[in-house]
């Protein structure tokens, strides 16, 4: 069977000291709804900042779907405690509305009620804007409003400096820094079926988003669908995992390979995306008719990141000064918090990409690709069944088997973060997860599921009274009146910087563009 055993782990305790560097951050999307339940007509508050350059709250595809922004931090619980601040600053900001608690989204309408998220009349606001257009033609408005977390990781310098005299790496320091990223990410693709496995929540939908479509889930109580062994519906070809990318093959054996892979698709014409145009009547429906418009529509439940500078792509960034960091995107919204995710789900996060970091990560074929493609797809989709078998090597083993085995060598890194950070919170976490894999119905998709069956009145009630109860928790737990002043400012200051950013254009849209993919 396939480990994550690092073949000598006083490797890794004597780089204990370097792990209290590591930073992350946190982007978390949710639905702006009427008190109705409906997805909200209105536009984005003005008292929550310009959405392009806004550091803390932003949209995503609608501009009903707003997203909160952390910043990177060292500091483990800072993320969250953050946050919490953007949550208590949104809603003393919302009037009547209320942010939608699950990944899948609330009552739907038609896809014309979907309402496009706008950034102003700048060029950078306008390839935005068009952008969205373009998804919204390519894959449908509906998917477009399927909310996640997501969760942003580096390591520190000190960290790959160390670890780069300790192995007498040959390669200079960037380029080791990328391989090692990229050697983690193969092995998270290899078993990221653990995180919908223990956090997957949208094992149920609103029959509103099917559209009466022949669609394989049943029926749950009126209204609703589900799988009945599912997990994660919002990371099954219903949400992200769309059928529309199959034919697409990025490779993830290299940085370079990757960003040959994006490159190639971002340069290669689709005839159906040709058909549709890229303008009608004068007026842009989407950036290309290539593959993708831009790299980040690849779907990915992870991708390696550097930060951009302005006007450059995200592919030129990686290619030029190397991986950076990176996003897991694997998150559904957690109905149990009031953020929608909890520092336990951290802290097994970040023992997972440790132990994918420091074990082996050989080139992935396509043989392993179709392996891990349909694990995945097996665990979001039918991930309870006590049956469930995966497929490694060409053989079936049992999930739980294979669970209990990665848990226990992720175990291993959690005692390390645990030494680092003087806590017992990372192995704590692990002992719960073997706890939940003896009984699957315990994990959050498990828990959703026979909390709607009990109910009996399905999963838009259930969904819309959690967000009635987030909604009055945040009116009881206001912001400080230091911290609301300092949100008030950044939002003010958005305003303005968009503003200036508008004045400063010196260029047609047109010529943006082209300036932008070249």
């Amino acid at each position: 069977m396939q480990s994550l055993e690092l073949f000598d782990l006083s490797t890794v305790r004597a780089l204990t000291e370097h792990f209290t560097g590591i930073k992350r951050g946190i982007e978390k999307e949710s639905l702006r709804i009427s008190p109705d339940g409906y997805l909200s007509q209105k536009k984005h508050p003005h008292a929550l900042g310009a959405t392009l350059t806004n550091p803390h709250i932003t949209t995503d595809y609608s501009e009903a779907l707003p997203e909160f922004i952390t910043q990177p931090s060292t500091d483990r619980l800072k993320p969250l405690k953050e946050l919490k601040q953007i949550h208590q600053f949104a809603y003393q900001n919302l009037g009547d509305e209320l942010l939608w608690s699950m990944s899948m989204p609330c009552v739907m309408g038609e896809e014309s009620d979907i309402p496009i998220a706008r950034y102003g009349s700048s060029n950078s606001g306008q390839m935005k804007e068009i952008y969205r257009l373009g998804l919204g033609h390519r894959y449908g408005r509906f998917m477009q409003t399927i909310s996640g977390v997501h969760y942003n990781f580096s390591l520190p310098d000190s960290f790959w400096k160390a670890l780069h005299e300790q192995e007498g790496a040959e390669l200079d320091l960037q380029t080791f820094i990328s391989e090692k990223y990229m050697g983690l990410i193969r092995n998270y693709l290899r078993y990221s079926w653990l995180i919908p496995l223990f956090y997957g929540a949208s094992p149920a939908l609103c029959d509103s988003f099917l559209k009466n479509k022949n669609i394989d889930l049943d029926k749950l109580t009126e209204g609703t669908r589900y799988g009945k062994y599912a997990t994660s519906l919002r990371m099954s070809d219903l949400g992200y995992q769309n059928k529309a990318q199959s034919r697409l093959n990025i490779s993830y054996n290299s940085l370079d390979e990757y960003i040959d892979g994006l490159e190639s698709a971002i340069r290669t014409p689709d005839p159906y995306y040709a058909e549709i145009g890229v303008k009608k009547n004068g007026e842009y429906v989407q950036l290309s008719d290539k593959i993708l418009q831009i790299e980040n529509e690849f779907y990915s439940s992870i991708r390696p990141k550097r930060v951009t500078q302005s006007g450059e792509r995200p592919t030129k960034a990686l290619r030029r000064r190397g991986v950076e960091y990176i996003e897991v995107r694997a998150l559904d919204l957690n109905p149990f918090s009031e953020i929608g995710v909890e520092q336990s789900q951290i802290a097994f996060i970040d023992s997972f990409l440790l132990a994918c970091l420091f074990a082996r990560s050989e080139p992935i074929n396509l043989r392993e690709t179709g392996e891990y493609q349909e694990n995945f797809r097996g665990v979001v989709r039918k991930g309870r069944h006590p049956d469930l078998c995966l497929t490694v090597n060409n053989h079936c083993v049992s999930l739980k088997q294979f669970a209990s085995q990665l848990l226990t060598q992720i175990k291993a890194y959690s005692q390390v973060l645990d030494s680092a950070y003087e806590t017992t919170e990372h192995v704590e976490v692990i002992d719960q997860l073997f706890k939940q894999l003896d009984n699957l119905d315990t994990t959050f998709s498990g828990r959703i599921v026979k909390e709607i069956e009990s109910r009996q009145d399905g999963f838009f009630p259930f969904a819309m009274e959690i967000s009635q109860k987030n909604k009055h928790y945040f009116s009881q737990n206001l912001l400080s009146e230091s911290l609301l002043s300092c949100y008030q400012k950044d939002a003010e200051k958005s305003h303005a910087k968009k503003e200036q950013i508008e004045a400063a254009d010196n260029l047609s849209f047109e010529e943006f563009l082209t300036s932008y993919y070249e």
